[in-house]
């Protein structure tokens, strides 16, 4: 039988008491969980979509080590000339034991290899449980070698959670050990210093609204 994957184990010994503790939940069950990961990226403003598409995929594949699928264009857009139902973009949903791998190196080795990093952004709740970070390009991700980079993609990681607010949502992935920028913190010194390599000139963006 398999071992669960460290970070899931972290999640039911440590997150749930210590939230149970916080927010007076009655029962584990009340406790924010995660439900799945959305990696998305769009190309729909590359000059040649189509490369730009399976390099994107490519890349999608080797960061969370599951095939994408390809997203597509709901309406024609004649500006950008997209037509409807054209693939314009790829993502990948992690759920289970490959979406806590996944979020475990993305927390401890690809944030802290953003240049200049400070912690992300408090402002990408959507008040229903869900948290988007906007990743200007792969090199974050240790997967990727950097001379092999034809084109660099961006990227949205939305967490998906059973949480009910922004508020919850955030003292939740602050337990789970999300850099959040601010002095009051402490998770995020955590996070950082648990890796030590070189920065990449990657920086967080706000998230796509494609």
């Amino acid at each position: 039988m398999q071992k669960a994957p460290e970070f899931f184990s972290d999640y039911q010994e440590r997150v749930i008491p210590a939230l149970q503790k916080s927010r007076g939940y009655k029962n584990k069950h009340q406790v924010p969980k995660l439900i799945k990961v959305v990696i998305n990226t769009s190309v729909a403003s590359s000059p040649d979509v189509k490369q730009a598409l399976e390099i994107a995929k490519e890349e999608l594949a080797l960061i969370t080590g599951q095939k994408p699928i390809e997203t597509i264009a709901k309406k024609s857009i004649s500006n950008f000339k997209l037509r409807a139902g054209q693939a314009i973009g790829a993502k990948v949903t992690l759920r289970g034991r490959i979406m806590y791998e996944f979020l475990e190196r993305f927390l401890k080795m690809a944030l802290p290899r953003i240049r200049d990093f400070r912690g992300v952004s408090t402002k990408s709740f959507d008040g229903q449980g869900n948290y988007t970070i906007g990743i200007a390009d792969q090199s974050i991700f240790p997967e990727i070698e950097l001379d092999k980079i034809k084109r660099n993609i961006g990227f949205d990681v939305t967490i998906v959670t059973s949480a009910k607010n922004s508020e919850e949502t955030r003292e939740f992935l602050t337990e789970l050990g999300m850099p959040f920028a601010g002095r009051n913190n402490p998770k995020k010194s955590i996070a950082v210093e648990k890796i030590s390599i070189s920065h990449t000139d990657a920086a967080i963006t706000t998230p796509s609204q494609s």
